[in-house]
């Protein structure tokens, strides 16, 4: 069994402590659902519909509802037990998993699909983690990550989520972490030395949910050409590939 690191400890006593506001962020709030449908219908393009998905890093089942609308069995799992307490009664069919996304408990070629959104910068040891997925998929298998990404916008994140935490302020990410955002390559890289084939890297989200109306709607409206044609602007990348 490996040891829970103090920086792990320190993310699930935060996810801990914010579950029962998690869903506000995302699910509650226009600009929140707006900004969570977008990422995960990008995640929901690489890895398909139906069959059997593990998520890593599930919260409170937000990504969950949204794949079970298609069909398919999900479990989910997450290294907070608080998130898992408040996901559990909604999804009764679900199998919910307390655990680290490093050491997977599941046996080998167990999933069709894995999926993880906005906890992937979270790893101390992705290269892990990315192992671990790749043992797990059973063969033509597919992951997605959606994993903050290295722009102009998330690069000063740190020093904001460290004066929020003196402050105590009780929001999702507020917190001095070691966090990681990666750039394409990174992301490329760890998917290739983990044996994953049929690669793909792309950036998405450039209206985030903290952009307040009506800057908001504007960046909704130029999200489209921004992704295509300027995507360092974009907050996210998704990383997805197949296994062989």
């Amino acid at each position: 069994m490996k040891k829970t690191t103090k920086e792990e400890l320190r993310v699930q006593s935060h996810y801990d402590d914010i579950a029962d506001v998690y869903d506000q962020r995302y699910d509650h709030r226009d600009r929140g659902k707006q900004y969570y449908d977008h990422i995960a219908q990008a995640v929901l393009s690489q890895i398909g519909t139906g069959g059997d998905l593990l998520d890593i890093g599930c919260g409170t089942g937000l990504f969950i509802r949204r794949f079970l609308k298609t069909g398919g069995n999900v479990t989910g799992i997450d290294i907070s037990t608080g998130m898992i307490r408040r996901a559990a009664p909604l999804f009764p069919k679900v199998n919910f998993v307390v655990g680290n996304a490093e050491f997977l408990p599941f046996e080998e070629n167990t999933f069709r699909s894995i999926s993880s959104l906005l906890a992937f910068s979270y790893l101390t040891r992705p290269e892990r983690t990315m192992a671990d997925c790749l043992r797990i998929l059973r063969p033509g298998g597919r992951l997605a990550v959606c994993t903050l990404g290295k722009n102009v916008f998330t690069s000063s994140l740190p020093a904001l989520f460290t004066i929020g935490e003196k402050m105590k302020i009780r929001r999702v990410g507020v917190g001095k972490f070691t966090e990681h955002y990666y750039s394409a390559q990174e992301m490329y890289t760890l998917l290739e030395q983990a044996g994953f084939v049929d690669i793909s890297i792309f950036k998405c989200s450039f209206a985030h949910f903290s952009f307040a109306d009506p800057i908001f709607s504007i960046a909704k409206r130029v999200e489209p050409f921004i992704e295509e044609n300027v995507p360092y602007l974009a907050y996210n990348l998704i990383a997805s590939g197949k296994k062989p």
